[in-house]
């Protein structure tokens, strides 16, 4: 503990570094604020008490913060831009001009980025108008009478359009003057906002006697700290694969890599696609539903998918993540990549001919890996139901055992203490220079320099 707090007050004492953190502190504030800003025309109230938060719908209200069954002006939060940035970067997979622009650098980044913009904003009006006849027709008493619905419907397309690009300004401000990440950390507040008060009503609901007790409700702490400890585990672990860096001469002089001809390695993540296959196996999921309510069915196979708690759902559930786990590392992770940067580096596995047997051998490695992690990601994508129908934890607190929104809370948490740890390494460099015999060469110059002018 002490030496937390000891920590804590080497942050505070870096004003860069404290800057950055009050100003992601008030971003992340003020997108709190708008959650509970009420679209023009609708009963909020309504709205909420007549939705069931332990679906699918619930989800996505955690994500946003509460702003979707508040219907604020965040109601659709960040994850239009989400969605943009997924259809963009499969785009950079498949098409040249996108391609293209992944090699020009900066001036190819900024307008990949203009253009996921853009597309955030057409997927914004089509949602927005998705979220307001959903609200229009699951709850009709919501919609005040007294507005004219052509100019309610057209105000608040905008209201919704503008309160996700404003998410995505705070978002990029967050990145470019906080401590990074802004989208996720978006993402990430909207998700912690949610679990104090699951945690406060599962801890009532135990004492109440309706499931358990006290001792139930530790036990369920306990359980929820592991399932927290192996998605940091799978977050974090690497497949190392040993590198030797060669020598090479210049002149007559025999001159080492830039790592010294050291070992070192290549690591291959064990996750390597992170959450977006449970994204997008969460987005099938949502297919099963909407057909349901539009036939009218409310029994079958297709009701029992809409029930997170279900068997149905769990295996089709944990077969879609772990496709499209092989399918996203596939895209992402590049073996001829590797190979091709390792030979520019000078650096070969050992035991591996340069080339095509490096891509074969990593791509083999990959595929190896892929297996486990799939599997690890499908069963921490399947814990919310298991929590909700074995250890009787009510369905707002069992979705933090696992699924989206543990592995997001981890990794996002994980990603900003590096971020910090980034600033305060750079500062203690800073110091090393400004410090030491460097200072004290500077200060017995200075005092020659005034001996010779005295």
């Amino acid at each position: 503990m002490k030496n937390f707090i000891e920590k804590l007050r080497e942050i505070w004492s870096i004003p860069d570094l404290r800057t950055r953190i009050l100003i992601t502190i008030g971003f992340l504030a003020v997108y709190r604020f708008g959650s509970w800003v009420i679209l023009p025309g609708i009963d909020s109230a309504v709205v909420r008490d007549g939705s069931d938060d332990t679906g699918l719908l619930g989800i996505l209200n955690m994500f946003t913060g509460g702003a979707f069954f508040q219907a604020g002006v965040f109601a659709l939060g960040i994850m239009p831009y989400i969605s943009a940035s997924i259809i963009v970067q499969l785009l950079g997979f498949a098409v040249p001009y996108f391609q293209k622009l992944q090699k020009e650098g900066e001036t190819g980044q900024r307008r990949m980025n203009q253009i996921t913009r853009y597309i955030t904003i057409a997927i914004t009006i089509v949602q927005g108008s998705a979220y307001l006849n959903y609200v229009k027709l699951s709850f009709p008493g919501a919609i005040s009478p007294q507005i004219d619905p052509s100019i309610f419907w057209l105000a608040n397309i905008i209201i919704l359009t503008s309160g996700t690009v404003f998410c995505m300004w705070l978002g990029e401000r967050i990145t470019d003057k906080g401590i990074g990440n802004g989208i996720s950390l978006l993402i990430t507040a909207g998700i912690i906002a949610a679990l104090p008060p699951a945690l406060v009503n599962e801890f009532y609901m135990k004492l109440s006697g309706v499931s358990g007790g006290l001792l139930s409700f530790v036990i369920e702490l306990a359980l929820f700290f592991f399932v927290v400890l192996a998605c940091v585990a799978l977050v974090q672990g690497v497949r190392k694969i040993q590198l030797q860096f060669a020598s090479h001469m210049i002149g007559r002089t025999q001159v080492q890599s830039e790592l010294g001809g050291a070992r070192d390695y290549l690591p291959i993540k064990l996750n390597a696609s992170g959450v977006m296959p449970i994204i997008f196996a969460q987005a099938l999921m949502f297919v099963p539903g909407a057909i349901a309510q539009a036939t009218g069915v409310e029994s079958g196979i297709l009701y029992s998918l809409q029930d997170f708690k279900s068997i149905p759902y769990n295996v089709v559930f944990f077969l879609l993540v772990v496709i499209f786990t092989y399918v996203y590392t596939a895209l992402i992770v590049n073996p001829k990549q590797y190979a091709d940067h390792l030979k520019r580096q000078n650096a070969f596995i050992p035991g591996v001919k340069q080339g095509k047997d490096t891509e074969e051998y990593i791509d083999e490695v990959t595929t190896r890996i892929t297996l486990p992690g799939s599997v690890a990601l499908g069963l921490i994508s399947i814990l919310p139901g298991f929590a909700a129908a074995t250890i009787t934890a009510e369905d707002q607190f069992a979705i933090f055992y696992g699924g989206t929104s543990l592995l997001i809370l981890v990794a996002v948490v994980l990603d900003t203490l590096q971020q910090i740890e980034g600033h305060l390494l750079m500062r203690r460099y800073d110091g090393l220079i400004k410090s030491g015999n460097v200072r004290g060469r500077n200060i017995e110059q200075s005092s020659t320099d005034k001996k010779v002018t005295t």
